[in-house]
């Protein structure tokens, strides 16, 4: 390492997606711990191309505290660059130090907190992960091989190392089904650790690409015609003894009657949570019929079609179903802040608890081939189809938009309004061309 100072990032993650933050020394990092560093509100309103919206609720007054949380603090000297990455995930407050409400982080927080004082349940997390390497001069191979993975020679190894010595716990990276494309999985863990580490991830990826002459791109379609990149959340209702509430072996595929309840909650606001899980004008050239990502307000078992999958469950050797039974929420991307797309999941899934909503059919099979009657009968409604389309869905949902604050919205809808006005005109492929650049 050149020079006498590491840094640490002191970071939030906006609504775009876009993690951002201010360094400070390492060895001086406790000192900020009380009164974190300075930020500024119109930051909420910068869109993913790096211009802040305009009109945006805040203008040029108005000043924060991005307090950092030390137990989210995320570092490995593995990623191939001069210092260690050091990241710690920080708070958004007002400089009396109370909550702002606009915090993405708080915003889940909070969702999470209310979760388990109505219901006495939390949440087990996990953030799946595609992306695709552009430009890497790296010889074809066939997809989902042995031989695919190893023509990164060291690539793969030094994600995983990089992950597990920073604290993130990877599980698995495989060579995807598209050119150049990778995933990675992560052990489950609560909430708000999910969605950290869901960001550190990211960040982790592209700095090890970077140092390597490559870019790594997250991007929902790097191209109209290539295999799109998601992120899957997968999760698990948790009760007060530690034990996976999501599983009941009497019931239809094995959901229990408060998991049944949950997806009920998230099937019934699906239309307006893409507009918070897939954020992007190209997200919706992704979430298609047939492309394996979603397109339906459908639950499905063991479907990856459906956009809210009963994740089948390993039992070699007597193992426990109960275990590792969870849900996977599958409209989600990478141009969606975790936070945000978790925290809005959160709170469908509580409103159906609350609700008592029942389970809803789980359906099998291709909802093409029924007719608008069955789809209709078995609650089957095609997701918004553009990115304008799911901002409707959100306007008109009363109940979503009661989840945040009125200012937080307008913020939210302005930036969402002036990302597609600068990218009116352009064809698929262009627009394509701009999300992976910045994704």
């Amino acid at each position: 390492m050149s020079g006498d100072v590491a840094l640490t990032g002191i970071v939030t993650t906006d609504i775009a997606a876009v993690t951002r933050g201010r360094f400070v020394d390492s060895d001086k990092f406790d000192s900020s711990i009380a009164g974190g560093v300075g930020w500024l509100q119109a930051n909420l309103s910068l869109t993913p191309f790096n211009v802040i919206a305009d009109p945006n609720p805040w203008g040029s007054s108005g000043d924060l505290r991005l307090l950092p949380d030390p137990g989210a603090r995320y570092r490995t000297s593995r990623t191939g660059s001069e210092t260690p990455f050091d990241m710690v995930a920080g708070n958004l407050v007002e400089l009396d130090g109370s909550p702002w409400s606009c915090c993405t982080r708080t915003l889940l927080a909070n969702a999470l907190a209310d979760l388990k004082a109505a219901t006495g349940l939390s949440l087990k997390v996990a953030f799946e992960h595609e992306f695709q390497l552009l430009d890497t001069g790296l010889p074809r191979e066939h997809v989902l091989s042995f031989a695919g993975l190893r023509r990164a020679d060291g690539f793969a190894a030094q994600i995983m190392s990089a992950l597990e010595e920073a604290g993130v716990d990877p599980e698995v990276i495989i060579s995807e089904y598209g050119e150049d494309q990778f995933e990675v999985t992560c052990s489950p863990v609560d909430g708000l650790a999910a969605a950290d580490r869901a960001v550190v991830l990211r960040e982790i990826i592209r700095e090890v690409s970077r140092n390597r002459g490559w870019k790594a791109s997250f991007a929902p379609k790097t191209a109209p015609s290539s295999v799109g990149n998601g992120v899957h959340i997968h999760f698990s209702l948790i009760n007060a003894d530690g034990q996976n509430a999501t599983y009941d072996p009497s019931r239809p595929s094995g959901l229990s009657k408060a998991a049944g309840s949950f997806c009920a909650g998230v099937i019934k606001h699906l239309p307006a949570l893409t507009a918070l899980t897939a954020s992007s004008v190209s997200s919706y050239y992704r979430l298609k019929p047939h492309s394996w990502s979603s397109s339906y307000t459908w639950l499905g078992d063991k479907d990856r079609e459906a956009t809210l999958r009963i994740c089948p469950t390993v039992t070699i050797a007597g193992r426990d179903p109960a275990r590792s039974f969870n849900i996977e929420y599958r409209a989600a991307d990478a141009t969606a802040n975790p936070y945000l797309a978790l925290a809005a999941i959160v709170r469908a899934g509580l409103a159906g608890l609350e609700g008592d909503i029942p389970c809803p059919p789980i359906h099998s099979g291709d909802p093409a081939d029924l007719t608008d009657e069955q789809r209709m009968e078995r609650g089957l409604l095609r997701l918004p189809e553009t990115l304008a389309d799911a901002l409707g869905a959100l306007k008109q949902n009363s109940v979503v938009s009661s989840w945040f604050s009125p200012i937080f919205l307008e913020t939210f809808m302005g930036m969402k309004d002036f990302e597609m006005k600068s990218l009116e005109g352009l064809d698929q492929q262009t627009i394509c061309e701009r999300y992976r650049a910045v994704y």
